[in-house]
């Protein structure tokens, strides 16, 4: 019997694959749980569209980060921090405090956890910065630091 899972199950498939089960199986286990529905043409219609609809809002998704991160690479993020005579900051710029200029200086919203900022900036000058946007797609802001 062909149905299609509804929620995962361990040695059949994953949620929203059409997989082949036995009949007993189906009918005694699957279908009244509520793990499966019976693989007729209507249930398959709306598989099918739901898969097509995951595919264009990622595929926008896409789209928009791309978009941002255009406007990333372009994006000049400007500090005025306190520094010794040796060009050390008295204390550091943090991947929050960029977000937070980001959003004041630029009008773009980024997540402070997608600026790759491990330790923080601690120098006067310009350091070029890491934005993940999307799985696949990076961008890098520029960030001047100068002194007060």
């Amino acid at each position: 019997m062909k149905v299609i899972l509804t929620a995962d199950v361990k040695g059949h498939g994953k949620k929203g694959d059409m997989v082949e089960a036995s009949d007993g199986y189906a009918r005694n286990f699957l279908l009244p749980k509520g793990l499966a529905i019976v693989a007729d043409k209507t249930a398959v219609n709306e598989m099918e569209n739901k898969k097509s609809a995951q595919a264009f809002h990622k595929n926008q998704e896409k789209m928009q980060a791309m978009e941002l991160a255009e406007k990333l690479n372009e994006a000049v993020v400007t500090f005025t921090a306190k520094a010794g005579e040796n060009g050390k900051l008295f204390g550091s710029i943090t991947a929050k405090d960029v977000a937070e200029q980001l959003k004041m200086q630029c009008h773009l919203v980024v997540d402070k956890k997608k600026i790759q900022l491990p330790d923080g900036i601690k120098v006067l000058g310009d350091t070029k910065v890491t934005v993940k946007v999307y799985p696949e797609i990076t961008a890098e802001i520029k960030v001047r630091v100068k002194a007060q």
